[in-house]
């Protein structure tokens, strides 16, 4: 199973995808860390953004023929983008889901001025640049208000994963 969390800066992606693994027996690659791990300064440069989900596949792709249950932690800012990894990983229909983490702005804000120890660099002048080009998903997915009990939601969106 590979489950796609998406959604803007700030909005609680990898709260969802850190109480959700255990839940499902998943492995998190985020693009947040990975891009930690492979570049110490990252400029955020366009070419730099298609390695870090490159790898992100690659690795995906690799787990998901072994048989692990993947989360993938990451804007997905674009429909194409989403629709590609899955493309990519070639994952059959009902083994990939899409999760589109959303919650009120002023939770965002606060967040990302709270951030500590924290793999993600975004700050609030990245979400705005982020929320002016970020598609929502068209496709079937599950829609969660992270600024909603996070126990409720990851036991919500595992009952809803074990069903389909």
């Amino acid at each position: 199973m590979i489950v796609l969390i998406c959604g803007l800066p700030g909005v609680g992606k990898t709260t969802i995808a850190k109480n959700l693994a255990p839940l499902i027996d998943a492995v998190i690659l985020s693009t947040d860390k990975i891009r930690k791990e492979l570049i110490p300064n990252p400029t955020y440069t366009k070419e730099e953004r298609k390695l870090i989900y490159d790898v992100m596949v690659l690795i995906a792709a690799h787990l998901q023929n072994s048989g692990i249950n993947i989360i993938l932690d990451a804007t997905f800012n674009k429909e194409y983008f989403r629709n590609k990894v899955k493309q990519r990983i070639r994952v059959p229909r009902d083994e990939f889901f899409i999760i589109e983490c959303v919650c009120p702005e002023d939770i965002i804000f606060s967040r990302i001025k709270n951030r500590k120890e924290d793999y993600s660099d975004a700050d609030i002048s990245v979400y705005k640049k982020m929320k002016k080009i970020y598609e929502s998903v068209e496709a079937d997915h599950i829609t969660v208000d992270t600024s909603l009990n996070t126990t409720g939601n990851v036991k919500n969106i595992a009952r809803l994963l074990r069903s389909k």
